[in-house]
């Protein structure tokens, strides 16, 4: 078969003035730099060619604050998403500002609308849970220079004032006024040439007093947690005794008044050429997906290499060029649909690298998967134990689920049965090192000085809160170990019972069926039709709302019957931002849309969620985080969905989502997420030992059609062609089949997922 992609494409996107950014309307252009303010040179705000502001920035304490996403939402508006630390909150590292700006987040939203002047809206939000003050201060200056004096030397020399008053209707103002005359003559007459022009800025900040010093504003502020403080600003340009009107106070970021509007007029009645689906996300998939499997070979790691085509990836760009043990697990298993090399190279690399001895500094245990191995000198000076580190409860399950998934697409007992060992080893570490007795679940705590607080799969020290907001005490039994446990013993007793091992397989079938009934009993909350993000180390119920109860319902473990309630809760607003999942509910008081796991999106959780939502029948919620998550990758750079993202609900202020500041990008889960979006879109469930794939797609309606061209399922390969009918049923047709293969429509369910190898046979007799 041809290869339907070349095998390389550049990475080449060529930017107009890369370091500049224009918002623009009729006469006014706003120029600003990298940080969405005037800095100098040539940046301004043009009102009719002329500089009505030559600086303009803005403070936070004694720090500028960091830029986080800034982008034109359409020509004459714009937005802006800031962070900085907290001021009095924790301790930030002045060598990693971002990272603490993100986890003490003081977040600085900035939304600007541009007309015959600027206005601009302020929101300060205090996302942490300590009420934090501060000053505020902006610092603006205006030298009415003309747009060509910006390049050269300045010609005209006038008369600058500046004011600083209180107006009748109790808003502060300050204002520029600036005149400047010359004589000259022309067709021998001696002419007074006067120029006259002015800038006020009008400031509405509520009960918020600002002051003035020096071309200096600044507010002191206090905000409690959660709390926001609001600032309008209206720049008015005057020219002679002209003052020329803002934009109007009603407007919304990204609306269009197309009566009123005369672009929108001129469009609703221009000729329309269209090349392209324009009105569906067919092309967006066909770009993300692509750029996916670019980054995929682009993140090998060649030192690694089992077989050319056998081999794994580094975690992600540019902070995590290593060797990750659940980032490589999960991206194996996700990206399986574009073939068996990952899965591959992956499980005999981690295999090699399983624990074997006992190092408490390394969290070290016999049968613990890896963690991260790194490279660098502090690792090998061995400063921290980067160099080989175990601290993980998440990674053994993964290498069963992993193992479990080579099972299914490529049936090869001889590459499955080396393995079976190491899985087993990886269960006998949960079960035996890992399993609280007293309440049979499973919780770690780390043993090492420099070992990881959190182990579980959100791992940052704040990630498991109290409803209260305060962190919970380790060890902690998250609800998604549990049911990544759960699906470990399920995969591997499936792989175990297609090979011969009927007393194991049962075996580890029984534990897991008991865990299943624990689980339920113990972690569901039925008053608010959810699952408890934890149980602490007494066994209480960690009540908290986050992605972890959807994580849930991607592993199998949550029986049919709780599915419908759980899918009301977790898609609720303080839940489902428009562009994801949050990891913890905005209505929650830890909640901090920039924080790790405490308010951002994961793409990679959602590869989970939709493979869940699959499986369960949920086709309406799998296609609304499948579209979601495609139009969130719409707006970040080739099509490439980051490490995470900000969890800012969608709407007519937060027109695109933040990026979070040290997120990597590109990030090998994410790239990975993406191919399994498209697989739980498309139906796919492979039985590679019994020659068989099951189809069963739900194509919505912004992606209409989508081609496979040379799928492998064992030793065959299989073109599949998809489509949405007239009436907006889903259709598929094999075009092109080399090998032994049955494609047949039929939904899998969770319990044709996990089901016994007999059972499958009998199921799908032909």
């Amino acid at each position: 078969m041809k290869e339907r992609f070349p095998v390389e494409r550049s990475l080449i996107r060529l930017r107009v003035r890369e370091h500049a950014a224009y918002v623009s309307a009729a006469d006014t252009v706003l120029t600003t730099g990298t940080t969405g303010f005037i800095d100098g040179g040539e940046e301004g705000l043009y009102v009719r060619q002329t500089r009505m502001l030559s600086r303009y920035r803005c403070f936070i304490g004694r720090r500028r604050p960091h830029p986080v996403t800034l982008s034109s939402v359409r020509q004459d508006s714009w937005m802006g998403y800031y962070v900085v630390p907290a001021p009095g909150v924790g301790e930030a590292d002045p060598d990693d500002l971002a990272s603490a700006a993100a986890q003490q987040a003081l977040e600085l939203r900035l939304s600007r609308w541009v007309g015959d002047g600027m206005r601009e809206e302020y929101a300060l939000t205090n996302y942490t849970r300590e009420t934090v003050r501060f000053r505020f201060a902006l610092e603006i200056d205006s030298d009415f220079a003309d747009i060509e004096e910006t390049r050269g030397e300045r010609q005209q020399k006038g008369t600058r004032k500046r004011r600083w008053r209180r107006g009748e209707d109790g808003r502060f103002e300050l204002a520029f006024d600036y005149s400047v005359a010359r004589t000259v003559q022309r067709d021998g007459k001696r002419q007074r040439l006067r120029f006259d022009a002015g800038m006020t800025l009008q400031i509405d900040t509520g009960e918020v007093v600002p002051k003035h010093r020096d071309g200096r504003i600044t507010f002191d502020i206090e905000l409690a947690p959660q709390d926001t403080w609001c600032a309008k600003l209206l720049w008015l340009a005057r020219f002679g005794d002209e003052t020329l009107p803002c934009p109007e106070a009603d407007r919304e970021l990204d609306g269009v008044d197309e009566q009123q509007n005369p672009q929108g007029a001129y469009l609703r009645e221009a000729t329309v050429i269209d090349a392209l689906e324009r009105d569906t996300l067919a092309s967006v998939v066909d770009s993300a997906v692509h750029r996916a499997r670019l980054d995929l070979a682009a993140l090998r790691l060649p030192r690694f290499d089992v077989a050319p085509d056998a081999w794994t990836v580094a975690a992600g760009l540019p902070m995590y060029v290593a060797l990750f043990g659940r980032d490589t697990l999960t991206t194996a298993q996700q990206v399986a649909m574009l073939g068996p090399e990952v899965l591959r190279g992956t499980l005999p690399v981690m295999a090699q690298w399983q624990a074997r001895k006992d190092d408490a500094w390394r969290d070290e245990a016999p049968g613990r998967i890896l963690h991260e191995a790194h490279p660098g000198p502090l690792s090998l000076l061995q400063f921290k134990p980067k160099d080989r580190y175990y601290g993980t409860l998440t990674g053994p399950g993964l290498f069963c689920t992993a193992l479990t998934h080579l099972w299914h697409w490529t049936g090869d007992r001889d590459a499955v049965e080396p393995l079976i060992e190491p899985a087993l080893a990886a269960l006998r570490w949960l079960d035996e090192s890992a399993c609280d007795k007293q309440h049979g679940f499973y919780a770690v705590a780390t043993r090492s000085k420099d070992g990881l607080k959190n182990q579980t799969w959100k791992d940052s020290d704040d990630g498991i809160v109290e409803e209260d907001g305060r962190t919970v005490e380790h060890p902690v039994a998250t609800c998604e170990e549990q049911g990544l446990a759960y699906a470990a013993k399920r995969g591997i007793a499936q792989v175990l019972d297609a090979l011969g091992h009927k007393r194991e397989a049962q075996r580890l079938l029984q534990e897991a069926q008991a865990l299943q009934q624990r689980f339920d009993e113990a972690y569901w909350m039925d008053d608010v039709g959810c699952y408890a993000m934890a149980l602490g180390g007494d066994g209480h119920q960690v009540r908290s709302i986050g992605s972890n109860a959807l994580r849930c319902v991607g592993s199998g473990i949550v029986p049919d019957e709780r599915i419908p309630r759980l899918m009301e809760r977790v898609f609720a607003p303080d839940m489902f931002s428009g562009w994801g999942i949050r990891t913890l509910s905005s209505d929650h008081p830890a909640y901090n849309p920039y924080a790790y796991h405490r308010g951002t999106i994961w793409p990679v959780e959602h590869g989970a969620i939709v493979r869940g939502c699959f499986h369960h029948g949920q086709i309406e919620r799998m296609q609304q985080v499948c579209r979601a998550q495609f139009e969130a990758a719409s707006a970040f750079d080739q099509y490439r969905l980051p490490e995470c993202f900000s969890g800012h609900m969608r709407d007519k202020h937060h027109p695109f989502p933040a990026t979070y500041p040290p997120a990597n990008s590109p990030q090998a889960w994410s790239a990975s997420a993406v191919l399994m979006y498209v697989q739980s879109l498309l139906g796919l469930q492979p039985y590679a030992a019994l020659r068989l794939l099951l189809v069963d797609p739900h194509l919505p309606p912004w992606l209409p059609a989508l081609t496979l061209t040379g799928m492998r399922v064992g030793e065959a390969r299989v073109s599949l062609h998809f489509w949405r009918d007239s009436g907006g049923e889903s259709r598929f047709e094999v075009r092109e089949l080399e090998g032994e293969l049955t494609v047949r429509a039929e939904h899998a369910t969770w319990r044709e997922v996990m089901a016994m190898e007999g059972e499958l046979r009998e199921r799908f007799a032909p």
